[in-house]
């Protein structure tokens, strides 16, 4: 029986492809001088010369929605490196500051999961969240770990960075790394990111008052992306400040070492946790060995867990913790019954000689 005309599909070679989308792009000008499709692109930034294809329908309340195909122009080291140097244009010079007195413990200040740009409503998940109270509660969460801080002379401050500091890593501004949709609160994702930049700022500007800080940048799952891009933005804005170092490396694990305490931080959602020991042995050798205490500090899951490992007996070979949030529950959460974990930002002391010696929580 021959197959009917209909059920044949024209097969087309590659650049022939391409003449059908350059030619697509060239004579978007003429769809139907669609104002709504040109209000649809300005408002996310596209131009039309590098739209490739569009499809318009109505939905039941009868508006209009469309699905843009573009051309492949821009990359993550484009604009990486469009941020860097813009950045790098404008980078404030600090006055040293002059410390009459040399302390005798690290600060470590990790505002964990803060997602700028979620939303939560109050009446839906009976908890509110948006970006105001995002900036506000790391403000005075770091403010919190500051003043119960006082007791100690403190010599360096180790602020971590990072772990989903922004809550979409997409230009639809409702996606995360993966795709993964959110309930944002209508803002823009450059928007959530020039207010994770502002924050940031204003952090290390007050930490580097009580000591020189050490800023370690952990990539996450929600902006894997643009948070690698906010950490370097940072490096590049204190690049005139002796006091502030950015570690913006794209590692997933990462080492900090003081004294006797070896930490590692990672965002919690990468290697298991029982392999994280051994990690830190055969990553740091060096470190390990000339350290007795050590430290994981993880994140992602939003709530506390602390496991503890012996490599003899009395003496501790690692400590694993996952660090709170001060992120409200989002609708997803919620239904799933993920609700009443204590919101709060946490923050450790660690003497050179005797490891972490106190912890610090500001609930909200």
């Amino acid at each position: 029986m021959k197959t009917p005309d209909s059920f044949n599909r024209m097969r087309l070679q590659p650049d022939e492809v391409e003449i059908v989308k350059k030619y697509r792009a060239q004579t978007l000008d003429n769809i139907n001088d669609n104002t709504a499709l040109d209000i649809h692109l300005k408002e996310r930034g596209i131009d039309k010369k590098d739209v490739v294809s569009v499809k318009h329908w109505q939905n039941m309340g009868g508006e209009l929605r469309f699905s843009v195909v573009t051309k492949e122009t821009i990359t993550p080291n484009d604009v990486l490196n469009k941020i860097t140097e813009y950045v790098k244009n404008y980078a404030p010079t600090y006055t040293p500051i002059i410390r009459e007195t040399k302390g005798e413990y690290l600060l470590v200040i990790n505002p964990a999961d803060v997602h700028i740009g979620k939303y939560a409503n109050q009446d839906e998940t009976g908890d509110e969240y948006n970006t105001k109270i995002a900036v506000k509660r790391v403000l005075e969460g770091v403010q919190g770990l500051i003043n119960k801080s006082k007791g100690f002379s403190i010599d360096r401050v180790l602020l971590v960075l990072g772990n989903d500091i922004l809550h979409i890593d997409s230009s639809t501004s409702t996606v995360t790394t993966k795709g993964t949709p959110q309930d944002t609160d209508g803002g823009k994702w450059y928007e959530f990111y020039d207010i994770a930049l502002d924050l940031y700022v204003q952090v290390i500007e007050t930490l580097r008052q009580i000591a020189p800080v050490d800023c370690i940048h952990t990539i996450s799952n929600h902006d894997e992306q643009s948070g690698l891009y906010l950490a370097k933005t940072l490096k590049a804005w204190f690049r005139n400040c002796e006091d502030v170092r950015v570690n913006a490396k794209a590692k997933t694990r990462k080492y900090y070492k003081y004294g006797n305490s070896l930490i590692g931080l990672e965002h919690g959602d990468g290697a298991k946790v029982d392999n994280l020991p051994l990690l830190m042995a055969n990553e740091k050798p060096q470190d390990w060995a000339s350290t007795t205490y050590r430290y994981w500090y993880l994140h992602h899951l939003h709530h506390k867990i602390k496991i503890k490992y012996r490599d003899a007996k009395d003496f501790i070979g690692v400590t694993v913790e996952y660090l709170r949030s001060p992120s409200g529950t989002d609708s997803w959460h919620s239904k799933k019954g993920y609700t009443g974990v204590k919101k709060a930002v946490e923050g450790f002391i660690h003497s050179k000689n005797n490891g972490q010696i106190a912890r610090l929580t500001h609930y909200f």
